[in-house]
């Protein structure tokens, strides 16, 4: 497995859209157009690849000097339980320090809260919806 930044607009990029409509989009009914592909081209796209296949990804968003969110992250169904998303997150927390970024936030779907959790991060505040299902916000100090 590679884990790698994704140029914007490339193949790969093609890929990790597809993948996460497919993962998390598509099963609760949300559009692909949720994507905004034009505001992605300032974020740090990450994608984890087997045979130059994509397996899983996630999208870091910087909030402010200090802050980044990490995004629609996923891994492919049949992929899962193999610590591929640990990898990935490893991966994400390491661009984050060398671009200088203090804290890793993320509003985490509430059936993945114990992957975040085992991870090292912390749930700030109440449950929200977000796209129609429950979430909390989680973040750790980098």
């Amino acid at each position: 497995m590679e884990i790698r930044i994704i140029a914007h607009n490339s193949d790969d990029y093609e890929q990790m859209v597809s993948l996460r409509i497919s993962q998390l989009l598509e099963p609760i009914g949300i559009p692909a157009s949720y994507i905004e592909r034009e505001k992605e081209r300032r974020d740090i796209l990450i994608g984890a690849f087997e045979n130059k296949e994509i397996i899983g990804c996630c999208v870091l968003t910087p909030k402010n000097d200090t802050v980044i969110q990490l995004r629609q992250m996923t891994v492919r169904n049949d992929r899962r339980e193999k610590r591929i998303g640990t990898a990935i997150i490893e991966f994400a927390e390491g661009i984050a320090r060398k671009n200088n970024f203090s804290l890793l936030m993320m509003h985490a779907r509430n059936p993945v809260i114990e992957f975040y959790k085992h991870c090292g991060y912390e749930i700030e505040g109440e449950e929200f919806f977000e796209v129609g299902i429950g979430h909390h916000k989680m973040q750790k100090q980098l």
